[in-house]
């Protein structure tokens, strides 16, 4: 079997600056065209990943090398000349390739550790380079492997459940308030930027339902539209707020579009349901004082990234016991590959052993009564001879020791023994 070397080149976000980053980016449509490159300049398997924190080749081939080939046609896709790429890039192979790969897909890479995005982002480029015909059995493994680690990583440890940005910390406190977000309904007061982001958030998470306040009809109706659901005018305010549970205000008009008497209003009507209440507006849209009301939860932007900013602290504290079991579950792939990559070794050594007893047993005549008991007598013999030599040579793969001279010499102890299929008898040693 010819020798392979896994490699990663590319340019990530500790290397390169985004503008690289995005002049480098590969749309999905062209990653076909680039895996026939990478082909052509050597790698037998490849897969381009691309995400706001990378643009690397994940690759195989038979030497070193092949990295700066990556370079190149990455560069060549790009327009750039590859020289430019030279301060910028990132290149790993062997050992430290595999630990990368398994650490990107487990979100211990990314610039915020435990997004979740990342591993359907490399589960993505997987489907599109195997439909190429580009992942083949060196590849596949990898990537299989770092899955599993990456299940480990989100099931053992709670690094993925905190949140770490605002709209995450509200789409937290709202379920904290109201639980089963979608039963909810939620209200969005202005046309921001931001109170749109947060509303696209919380019907992502499973909101209910919602609606949008805003100042004239055509506003309201375009937001409306683009949300997929109802709108209102202003003066609709006060009836519309007894409706809601989750309240977004981003009108930032520089006074109060709610007032403490409104919500205590809307309570009442509310028959005392709770209500939470996000202020993004600054200055704010929500007199402070409702937080002093029963049953009003009332957070501004200073709280949501407080809540956020622990959010990170907690994702860095469970990194450790996430980065001890990506280490655990990469000496395991080790060591399913090394044991694997022996097999050609062991069955030389075997099938060397039972030519010598077929050669022995061809010397009895045919009709000989005692052949029978031979026959089992020799493969007994045989099994007990060989169970120690074939252990210490599956040690041996695993620890790398002297595991070339071993084959070497068992290719000249036997060089008639087919090295490329396992004896059915092989699966039984002792």
């Amino acid at each position: 079997m010819t020798a392979t070397l896994f490699t990663v080149a590319g340019v990530n976000r500790r290397t390169g600056p985004v503008e690289l980053r995005e002049r480098l980016y590969v749309e999905d449509e062209a990653v076909p065209a680039l895996l026939d490159r990478l082909q052509a300049a050597g790698l037998a398997e490849a897969m381009v990943l691309c995400t706001c924190d990378r643009v690397e080749v994940w690759g195989v081939g038979p030497t070193p090398q092949l990295g700066e080939a990556a370079f190149d046609v990455l560069a060549e896709s790009a327009g750039l000349d590859p020289r430019t790429l030279l301060p910028q890039r990132f290149l790993e192979t062997g050992e430290a390739a595999l630990r990368h790969a398994f650490a990107v897909a487990s979100s211990l890479d990314s610039e915020v550790i435990g997004e979740p995005q990342v591993l359907g982002q490399v589960k993505a480029v997987h489907r599109l380079a195997r439909d190429a015909g580009r992942v083949g059995p060196v590849l596949e493994p990898i990537l299989q492997a770092a899955y599993q680690a990456a299940k480990r990583v989100r099931t053992e440890t709670a690094i993925g459940q905190r949140p770490v940005s605002l709209a995450a910390a509200a789409c937290q406190l709202a379920r904290d308030v109201q639980g089963d977000l979608s039963r909810c309904r939620a209200l969005l007061i202005g046309a921001g930027d931001m109170g749109e982001f947060l509303m696209q958030q919380l019907l992502s998470s499973g909101l209910g339902d919602a609606m949008v306040v805003a100042r004239t009809a055509r506003r309201a109706e375009s937001l409306a539209r683009r949300l997929g659901c109802h709108y209102a005018l202003l003066e609709e305010l006060p009836d519309r707020l007894a409706e809601a549970d989750i309240v977004v205000a981003c009108q930032g008009e520089g006074r109060y579009m709610l007032s403490a008497d409104m919500v205590e209003g809307a309570l009442r009507r509310r028959r005392r349901r709770p209500v939470f209440l996000v202020d993004l507006a600054v200055p704010g849209d929500i007199e402070p004082a409702v937080n002093r009301l029963d049953d009003a939860f009332l957070y501004d932007l200073d709280e949501l990234e407080q809540v956020a900013l622990q959010g990170r602290a907690g994702r860095e504290a469970e990194a450790g016991a996430a980065w001890a079991i990506l280490e655990a579950e990469l000496a395991g792939f080790r060591q399913r590959q090394a044991e694997r990559d022996a097999v050609p070794a062991l069955v030389a050594l075997r099938a060397g052993f039972e030519a010598a007893r077929q050669a022995v047993l061809a010397e009895l005549p045919p009709d000989d009564p005692a052949r029978p008991a031979l026959d089992r007598a020799t493969q007994l013999l045989v099994n007990r001879l060989l169970h120690r030599p074939m252990e210490e040579l599956r040690r041996m793969a695993v620890t790398g020791e002297e595991q070339a001279a071993s084959e070497s010499l068992l290719r000249r102890l036997f060089p008639d023994a087919p090295p490329d299929e396992m004896p059915d008898d092989t699966k039984n040693e002792e």
